[in-house]
C-alpha cells in the first residue's frame, strides 16, 4: 500500500507540474502574441507625441523663423531686413499677416515627421547606447551620462534630418521668396517637382553636409543638456524646485530653454551655410536673394568650404551669424514648448518614459 500511495503522490505532483507548465507556456504565448501589437502601438504613441511637439513648437514661434532665414540669405548690397523689430514691421507692412507665416505650412509637413523621428529615435538610441555601455566590465548598473546622451542627441538628430531634408530644402526656399520674386513655387509638391526638374535630385540634398555636422552638436546638446539638467535638478533638489521627483511645467521650460540655447549658439554659422547653399542653383531666386536684381546677384557656392570662404570674405565673419538673435529668441522658446509638449502628451497617451530600464 505504501509503496502505492508512493506512485500515486508522484503520478499526481507529476500532473500538477505538468499542468503548471502548460499554464506558464499558454502565458508566455500570449504574452508573446500580445507583445508585438502593444510595441507597435507604444512606438505609434511616440511618434504621434514627437510629432505634436514638433508642430506646436513650430508654428509658435513661425514669424522669427522666417525673419531668421531672410536674414540669412538675403543680398549684402540690398539690405531689406535690418534686425529683429524692423524685420517683423517690414514684413508685417509689405505682406501682411500671412507674410508672417509664409512657408509655416511647409515648415509643420516638414518638422511634424522629422520631431517625431527625432524623439523616438533619441529614445531608441539611448537603451542601445545604454546597453552597450552596460556590456563592459564594471558598468553593468550604469546610467546615461552627459556624454552618452549627447551622443544618442546626435544619432537621433542625423537619422531625424536625413529622413526630411528635402522638405527643409524647400521650405527654405518658400521662406525667401515674396511677392516680387521672378519664380513663385505654389506649394510644397509644386517646388519639389520643379526643383527635381530643373536641377535633378542632388540638388534635394544640397546643404546637407553642413546640416549633418550642424546637428551633432545642436541636437546632440539640446538632448543631453536637458535630460542632464532634469536630472541633477531631481537629485540636488536646488531652491526647492522639485516636489516629489517631479518637475513643474515651469521648471522644464526653463531647462528646454537652456538646452536650445546652448546648441544653437554652437551650431549657428553651419545653419547659415546651409540655407546659403539651399539657394544655390535657383536661377530665378527670389529678390531678397539677387537684391531685385539692381545690384549683385547671390554667390555661386562649390561646396561647404567654399561657402565659408565666400561668405566670410565678402561679408566679413559677422555674417556666419547673421539672424542670431531672431533665431535666438524664437530657439529658446521653441525648444522649451517642443520638449514639455513631447512629455505632456506622452503623459496624456500614457507612454512609458523610462529609458534607463
Amino acid at each position: 500500500m505504501a509503496s502505492e500511495d508512493v506512485v500515486g503522490k508522484t503520478t499526481s505532483d507529476s500532473a500538477v507540474s505538468t499542468i503548471v507548465n502548460l499554464a506558464e507556456e499558454a502565458k508566455l504565448a500570449s504574452e508573446g502574441v500580445k507583445a508585438p501589437s502593444h510595441a507597435l502601438l507604444s512606438i505609434c504613441k511616440s511618434l504621434v507625441a514627437g510629432g505634436v511637439a514638433g508642430g506646436v513648437s513650430r508654428t509658435a514661434v513661425a514669424p522669427l523663423e522666417r525673419l531668421k532665414i531672410l536674414l540669412q540669405v538675403q543680398n549684402p548690397h540690398s539690405i531689406k531686413y535690418n534686425g529683429t523689430v524692423q524685420g517683423l514691421k517690414y514684413i508685417w507692412k509689405t505682406e501682411g499677416i500671412r507674410g508672417l507665416f509664409k512657408g509655416n505650412g511647409t515648415n509643420c509637413a516638414r518638422i511634424v515627421p522629422n520631431s517625431a523621428v527625432k524623439f523616438f529615435s533619441y529614445e531608441q538610441a539611448s537603451r542601445g547606447i545604454l546597453w552597450l555601455y552596460r556590456q563592459q566590465p564594471g558598468n553593468e548598473e550604469a546610467q546615461l551620462t552627459p556624454v552618452l546622451r549627447l551622443g544618442a542627441g546626435a544619432c537621433a538628430g542625423i537619422i531625424a534630418m536625413s529622413a526630411t531634408y528635402p522638405m527643409d530644402m524647400v521650405r527654405g526656399r518658400l521662406t525667401v521668396q515674396t511677392e516680387n520674386s521672378p519664380r513663385q513655387y505654389k506649394g510644397i509638391f509644386h517646388a519639389l517637382s520643379t526643383v527635381l526638374r530643373e536641377e535633378g535630385p542632388r540638388a534635394l540634398y544640397r546643404g546637407w553636409l553642413p546640416s549633418v555636422i550642424g546637428v551633432i552638436p545642436y541636437v546632440g546638446l539640446n538632448f543631453a543638456v536637458y535630460e542632464s539638467l532634469k536630472d541633477w535638478l531631481i537629485t540636488s533638489r536646488p531652491f526647492g524646485l522639485v516636489k516629489d521627483s517631479e518637475l513643474s511645467v515651469t521648471t522644464r521650460l526653463a531647462c528646454g530653454a537652456a538646452a536650445g540655447t546652448v546648441g544653437q549658439t554652437v551650431a549657428y554659422p553651419l545653419d547659415v551655410i546651409r540655407r546659403r547653399m539651399q539657394m544655390v542653383g535657383w536661377k530665378d531666386a527670389a529678390s531678397v536673394v539677387t537684391g531685385d536684381g539692381r545690384n549683385k546677384g547671390a554667390h555661386e557656392y562649390t561646396g561647404m568650404v567654399d561657402a565659408f570662404r565666400k561668405t566670410v570674405r565678402h561679408e566679413g565673419i559677422g555674417a556666419l551669424y547673421k539672424g542670431l538673435v531672431p533665431n535666438s529668441v524664437k530657439v529658446v522658446p521653441s525648444i522649451a514648448i517642443a520638449f514639455v509638449t513631447y512629455e505632456v502628451v506622452k503623459d496624456i497617451l500614457g507612454v512609458e518614459m523610462r529609458i534607463s530600464d
